[in-house]
């Protein structure tokens, strides 16, 4: 999973989320992470980032991680380790984790409410503010 990208949809949670964690994961989620991070033991983590993608926004990405950069932001959930690049932490804030699959694709899926809007194939999204990168 060599710098994968996800989805984001536009909006709320789905559910409650905890006030201490910048980002949930949804049960789907967890399973998946635990499959993928299986296949990799020397990993420790699976680490979160944005990067420019497009002509007007951002991708999240997706990638194995051996060690902890200094500013990256720890979530740990149901023994799952995720490490959020510090360029993502603000935009990611109170955003779901969730994992679904159908008889054409499975990806993961980012319910985030700080989106300002998002392209056609939804992997591409802007901030209200996006001069904070």
């Amino acid at each position: 999973m060599s710098a994968a990208t996800a989805r984001v949809v536009k909006g709320a949670t789905t559910r409650l989320r905890s006030l201490r964690s910048p980002l949930t994961l949804t049960p789907n989620a967890i399973g998946r992470i635990k499959i993928l991070m299986e296949k990799q033991p020397e990993c420790k983590a699976l680490k979160i980032g944005v990067k420019q993608k497009g002509c007007s926004g951002l991708t999240y990405t997706l990638d194995y991680a051996k060690e902890k950069a200094k500013l990256d932001e720890e979530v740990v959930q149901d023994g799952i380790r995720i490490w959020i690049d510090n360029k993502a932490q603000l935009s990611i804030l109170g955003s779901e984790m969730d994992f679904i699959s159908d008889k054409l694709s499975s990806e993961f899926v980012f319910r985030n409410p700080n989106i300002k809007g998002t392209c056609g194939c939804g992997e591409i999204w802007h901030l209200q503010n996006e001069s904070t990168y």
